[in-house]
């Protein structure tokens, strides 16, 4: 043992929803376990602490979005930005998760020693004026990552031929200016996602006028924001029975719309189209909402009250459907012809997907490439011992999948110590197997990324299944002695 190291059972890395997830599951059952999550920022809340565009907001329900054991009490179907950041915070200082938090901490390093059968995370302080060079390190039986899927310092920003001639603002929507000043601008949102879908109808009510220029369309459908059978359910139901039939309720819905979209592409896809149609002008050109994909092989976009829809009926937001030749000094040329006058240009173009965060792991001294890597039960990788990571669904909630994991991480360890183990590593099995990138859309930032990511297999253990149900049978009821984790 190193003088000078501090010594922990686990090492969470990310005070997001995934980090407090897991470090309330681990206090619940484990009590007597030493924890400390790193986070490299200066507040809780990861993704909800990072993301400060107009008009940010979740887009899954809160009654699945939500912790199951801290329900959500807003009005509001879909939470804010802010909301969400504050009920993150709220939730780590009720459960006493937030005194175990050590901010502006970066984890830049974790090596596995089989001998010790023990981590050594190294850990950079960092600021506002960047790493300050301080260096410390914690040794841990078991490291779990819980840093997201994608880089918190920049996004997908694909480069404009003549952008550096743009006389206006131009930047990414993950590093919007604080206080930027939008009534009375000419804002072009380049980009038909998530974001844009949420920016647009955020910016035209604050009085800018909004042009969200994309190269194909997405699927946009409207849902209520407030009202409907959740109501009803609270007003006959105590708090708790409420929250649990409406977070069920969200779980069912979610896998529905998921499975009968793939299902019945056609149909949804007529259903999804004409629905959008009602919500606009007569003769709108239907190119502008006509993807070139079936629903849910991209995410599809929701918005709440239907306000994306009516911000363009209003004529305060329009859609113009073509690709960008070129920047000028103050404006956008098509390749298709015309032009888009801008005083901003935001790029909504996606997410740099970075599995890990930019931790160097090492098992015994060589390196770990997650591209090498099978994906055990979508929650640890083969051949590294002891590691747990969060990456939750990407068509349904977040939350969902990352407590699942949680409750997992939770069975793995009384695992290990039942069994009079160190470690647990899974390991991949011989012979072939058919393989598939652990994030299963066909967005393009995801398309970009498939060669860094880990691989699931086609078969169980290592199948992803994006399914709850399916997930919680292989993470809370499958047995761990299933020959694929080697106990030492």
């Amino acid at each position: 043992m190193a003088a000078g190291i501090e010594e922990l059972d686990v090492v969470i890395v990310g005070a997001g929803i995934s980090g407090i997830s897991m470090a309330h599951q681990l206090g619940l059952d484990h009590p007597g376990l030493s924890y400390a999550i790193i986070e490299n920022r200066q507040r809780i809340g990861g993704t909800w602490d990072l993301f400060r565009y107009p008009g940010i907001r979740s887009d899954s329900g809160m009654g699945t979005f939500a912790f199951s054991f801290r329900p959500w009490t807003g009005t509001r179907h879909f939470g804010t930005g802010q909301e969400i950041r504050n009920y993150l915070e709220e939730t780590a200082a009720e459960y006493g998760i937030d005194r175990h938090i050590r901010f502006e901490q970066k984890v830049t390093a974790a090596a596995w020693d089989s001998e010790s059968a023990r981590w050594t995370v190294t850990i950079q302080a960092s600021g506002e004026g960047g790493d300050t060079g301080e260096t410390t390190q914690i040794r841990s039986r078991f490291l779990v990552g819980c840093t997201g899927y994608y880089r918190y310092d920049r996004g997908f920003s694909p480069r404009f031929e003549g952008e550096e001639d743009f006389k206006g603002d131009l930047f990414h929507a993950q590093q919007w200016p604080e206080d930027m000043p939008v009534e009375g601008r000419k804002i072009v949102i380049v980009g038909s996602g998530a974001t844009a879908v949420t920016v647009v109808p955020a910016l035209a009510e604050a009085g800018a006028e909004v042009t969200m220029l994309q190269r194909s369309p997405s699927y946009v459908v409207s849902v209520p924001n407030s009202g409907g059978i959740g109501d009803w359910i609270k007003r006959f139901f105590s708090r708790k029975r409420a929250a649990w039939l409406i977070r069920w309720m969200g779980v069912l819905t979610e896998i529905a719309q998921f499975n009968l979209s793939r299902r019945y592409p056609n149909f949804f896809r007529r259903m999804f189209i004409s629905g959008a149609r009602k919500q606009l002008p007569a003769g709108f050109e239907k190119r502008h909402l006509n993807p070139a994909y079936d629903p849910w092989v991209q995410r599809v976009c929701f918005a709440p009250d239907g306000d994306y829809y009516e911000a363009i009926s209003s004529g305060r937001a329009k859609i113009e459907t073509g690709n960008i030749e070129r920047v000028s000094s103050d404006r956008i040329h098509l390749r298709e012809g015309g032009e888009l006058e801008a005083d901003v240009i935001v790029k909504a173009t996606g997410l740099d997907i970075l599995i890990f965060g930019e931790i160097e792991m090492t098992v015994d001294g060589e390196p770990v490439d997650p591209a090498d890597h099978l994906v055990y039960k979508g929650a640890m990788l083969s051949g590294v011992p002891n590691f747990i990571f969060v990456v939750g669904y990407t068509n349904a909630s977040w939350t969902l999948k990352s407590e699942l994991i949680a409750r997992f991480a939770s069975r793995f360890i009384s695992e290990v110590e039942a069994s009079g183990a160190e470690s647990g590593m899974p390991v991949a099995p011989p012979g072939p197997m058919k393989t598939v990138p652990l994030l299963n859309l066909d967005s393009g930032y995801i398309k970009r990324a498939r060669s860094r990511l880990p691989q699931a297999g086609d078969r169980s253990p290592w199948v992803l299944h994006m399914n709850y149900f399916s997930d919680r049978r292989e993470l809370l009821q499958a047995d761990l002695h299933d020959g694929a984790i080697r106990y030492s």
